[in-house]
């Protein structure tokens, strides 16, 4: 168990520089997603679950694993140098947590080996680092505790109330409340109201962890406008400081996760998506750009996925605004009911009982939060994106504690969207 433990706190550091540090003057890798696993039975002891520290209450291995996205695709290979390519390929394992067994464990059956003794009949069989063998779903993200908070929409005739959604959202970062009617609808004679298109409207999918939808929230033209991203060419030179092109990645996780991505991802400038930041920053009561993580474009081609994983922010990169606190996706097509790609929350479930899922409605937003507004993650929140029939392609951006340096595209800053996010709002009549 010595080993293990060793191996626990050194390989983390280990693996976060080498995905950092692609040369000693490169900025800091943009944030990955997470997956991680619960150990917490409730709420109120969430933010010792986020530590390092051992726990002792029986086998429970957590591990969090990196689910893909430019940081962890910076990381160099084993043998040979770094290539100054836009397109990237793998993704790494970003953070590892393994929690110590009680004393005197009981030995699995046919278990073998240096990490048998590690294995119970209540955990799976652990190799000699303390690592799961042939980990299923549930060793990896095991079910939430019967004492968990989790509160569904109380019925399925239920119509959002803007006083509901100030209820559930008391611990998390506020919205832009005046601008809603009492029914949840945008109201358009705040702020000089809005230019063509139908009104927001929101609607609660989930109490508690609050999720929700966004009706309306892109046009038809803004959808179209976000997809012509994909079709602008992507510079080769990561170098290039002075290049407005989207930087293009596979989207693809490090071999030994769980969890599986096979989608692609434009991180964008910021200035060339306005009209996303100028509708994010209002509905979440005028969040500061700086706060914002690079805004990105994700399409899934048929049969293309993300399976189960958190938003959170390893603790390695948390020096860099800290925890997220708000995922807002928009979807840019519509898939029908029995053509996959829509969001599904495993231990979520919806007012007529059955999984909790958004399927993706052209101009429609879904709105979550991986952690509290005091930056306490909230693991309740583990989702994916079901396997695509037909292309599915949203818009994207993760919401920060504080200020969040951007790494890519080379010269991104939220600075250069000033200027076109004060135009923008100006359009939309949000300001004079």
């Amino acid at each position: 168990m010595t080993f293990a433990l060793s191996f626990r706190n050194v390989l983390p550091v280990l693996l976060w520089q080498a995905a950092a540090a692609v040369t000693s003057t490169s900025p800091p890798a943009p944030l990955l997603l997470a997956g991680r696993t619960r150990s917490r039975s409730s709420r109120s002891s969430a933010s010792a679950a986020t530590s390092n520290t051992l726990c002792t209450h029986g086998v429970n291995t957590r591990l969090a694993f990196a689910a893909g996205g430019f940081g962890a695709s910076s990381s160099k290979k084993t043998k040979g140098k770094s290539k100054k390519k836009r397109k990237i390929k793998k993704g790494i394992l970003t953070d590892l947590d393994i929690v110590t067994p009680s004393s005197s464990p009981e030995r699995a059956v046919g278990a073998t080996g240096p990490g048998a003794d590690q294995a119970t009949s209540t955990g799976p069989e652990l190799d000699r680092f303390g690592l799961p063998i042939n980990p299923t779903l549930e060793d990896i993200f095991p079910p939430l505790g019967d004492d968990v908070e989790v509160v569904p929409v109380e019925s399925t005739d239920y119509q959002t109330k803007l006083e509901d959604v100030r209820s559930i959202m008391k611990d998390h970062i506020p919205l832009n409340y005046d601008i809603f009617d009492e029914n949840g609808v945008e109201n358009i004679a705040v702020d000089g109201g809005m230019t063509g298109g139908s009104p927001m409207k929101l609607r609660i999918l989930h109490n508690s962890p609050p999720v929700l939808a966004i009706d309306n929230f892109f046009t038809d033209e803004e959808c179209e406008e976000y997809i012509r991203i994909s079709s602008q060419p992507c510079d080769e030179d990561v170098d290039d400081a002075d290049s407005s092109a989207a930087l293009m990645v596979d989207s693809k996780t490090f071999a030994l996760s769980t969890a599986t991505r096979t989608s692609t991802t434009w991180f964008c400038h910021y200035r060339q998506v306005p009209t996303l930041l100028a509708k994010a920053s209002r509905l979440l009561d005028n969040l500061p750009l700086e706060r914002m993580e690079e805004p990105q474009l994700v399409r899934y081609r048929t049969g293309e996925q993300f399976s189960y994983h958190c938003d959170e922010v390893p603790a390695p990169q948390l020096g860099n605004g800290g925890q997220r606190v708000a995922t807002l996706l928009v979807y840019l097509k519509t898939l029908e009911g029995d053509r996959g790609g829509a969001t599904i929350f495993r231990d979520l479930k919806d007012a007529g009982g059955k999984r909790l899922g958004m399927r993706p409605v052209k101009g429609s937003a879904l709105l979550f939060f991986p952690a509290f507004a005091n930056g306490t993650p909230d693991d309740r929140t583990l989702h994916k994106g079901e396997i695509a029939i037909d292309e599915k392609m949203i818009g994207q951006i993760w919401v920060h504690e504080r200020r969040y340096k951007p790494a890519v595209p080379p010269g991104n800053s939220h600075e250069a969207a000033v200027d076109s996010v004060k135009a923008k709002e100006i359009e939309l009549g949000y300001r004079r």
